[in-house]
């Protein structure tokens, strides 16, 4: 399925945010507007656009390319008229657009969920579909949003002036090509928006509606709505299934970090790395077994604990997330893991001799170890089941390592951590066979 993006306007209401700049590129937490859209919709396997460019729509065309460095193609279609109202630039791709095709704004924000759930709808022959808000969040600027009416799933008016409406126009349609006929019908009578033309696929009964829900989408007009969106996907960022430390604690750090990493090309595999690093570093340290090294070493654990998660944080920011990064995180922390352990462990031995704290050792090894191998299956239930509030993972290990290092209770840090990591794992083990 092809996606239309609508990218002519010039954004004149961002005053100096766009001065030199088309709308559609002005940068978004390290993406622009635009690549904002497409990544989006990338991601509901959407991998063919069609442009309508405007006000300085050859940058845009620089930007952007052929798609090849997305993995999707991009053709454009040039709209001198951009000036007039958006249904113009709509009617601009009627030669290009022959089947149902899913229209976008490049200035609008969303989750990438609406379009999935938007190509799942049945429709019948000519019908069209726009997505609607019911329940608008208050960030949203009623006084400038199209409002709709819809009754029964169909839409029955829409326009930004009517004052019988029970939800707002998000801005992203599944469309029909009737579309075209009804645009020029309404351009002909002097209604230039895009709303004039669903106007007309409403009153012949083809214009269905989809709850966006509790699904986030924001249109970046103002700047207001700029520092808005900014704001709220960096909360976002802040996963159900984070720990207490991660949460109050890593999170308020690492999301500032990756706010300024996500506007240099840093790749989120090599934050990943940069994370291992640190605690190789850390490990490195410990085996010392001099406090001064022991207390370097901790605060050194902790901090890759911060920056492990900024490399899902850059990844989810910029629209990065893949299996293999996840993975490839995964395993480089299995591995830190053990050596830090390993550090402790050679590390107090070195000065105070006993086998003993190898056996303690080689436990807390194991519980740490069972702890991540549970994580996937017991994060789920966590997920779904509210009433679950323990939430023990790498995270808090870390956090327990750096205050018994700046103590200097490395051995009973290593019994903590083998008695806690393994009974965690029990609790899960119990947790899980009742669900």
């Amino acid at each position: 399925m092809k996606a239309l993006i609508i990218a002519a306007g010039k954004g004149s209401r961002l005053g100096l945010m766009s001065k030199d700049k088309p709308k559609p590129l002005l940068q978004l937490l390290g993406l622009s507007l635009v690549e904002r859209v497409i990544l989006a919709a990338k991601k509901a396997d959407i991998d063919d656009f069609v442009i309508v460019t405007g006000y300085l729509g050859e940058k845009i065309k620089a930007k952007l390319g052929s798609g090849e460095k997305y993995g999707v193609k991009i053709s454009y279609i040039e709209n001198n008229e951009w000036h007039r109202g958006n249904g113009v630039s709509v009617l601009k791709a009627k030669h290009l657009l022959k089947r149902k095709f899913i229209l976008l704004m490049a200035d609008h924000v969303f989750d990438a969920k609406i379009l999935t759930e938007l190509r799942k709808i049945n429709l019948k022959e000519g019908e069209s579909v726009l997505v609607v808000d019911r329940s608008p969040e208050e960030y949203i600027d009623l006084e400038d949003a199209t409002k709709v009416k819809v009754e029964n799933g169909y839409i029955q008016d829409i326009g930004k002036k009517i004052k019988d409406y029970n939800c707002v126009d998000c801005g992203i349609f599944l469309l029909s090509p009737l579309i075209f006929e009804a645009l020029e019908k309404s351009i002909k009578e002097g209604d230039e928006t895009l709303s004039g033309g669903i106007k007309i696929l409403a009153k012949n009964g083809k214009m269905k509606s989809l709850d966006v829900k509790n699904h986030f989408w924001i249109d970046i007009d103002t700047v207001h709505s700029y520092r808005k969106a900014e704001k709220i996907l960096c909360k976002k960022l802040i996963k159900p299934t984070d720990g207490p430390v991660s949460r109050y604690l890593n999170r308020p750090i690492s999301t500032r970090i990756s706010k300024l990493l996500v506007k240099v090309n840093i790749k989120p595999n090599l934050i990943s790395f940069l994370s291992f690093f640190i605690c190789l570093l850390s490990a490195f340290f410990f085996s010392f077994g001099d406090y001064l090294y022991i207390a370097v070493a901790g605060v050194l654990s902790h901090v890759s604990s911060i920056v492990d998660g900024c490399d899902g944080e850059v990844a989810r920011l910029k629209l990065q997330q893949t299996d293999y990064g996840a993975w490839f995180d995964a395993v480089l922390d299995r591995y830190a893991d053990a050596l830090l352990i390993l550090g402790m462990v050679y590390g107090w031995w070195s000065l105070h001799q006993g086998a003993r704290v190898w056996l303690i050792g080689f436990i807390a090894l194991i519980g740490s170890f069972m702890n991540s191998y549970t994580a996937v299956k017991y994060d789920a239930v966590f997920v779904k089941n509210k009433k679950m509030r323990i939430r023990f993972g790498r995270d808090i290990r870390l956090f327990l390592i750096m205050i018994g290092a700046i103590f200097n209770q490395i051995y009973y840090t290593l019994i903590i951590l083998a008695t806690v990591t393994n009974a965690e794992s029990i609790r899960r083990l119990y947790i899980l066979r009742k669900e």
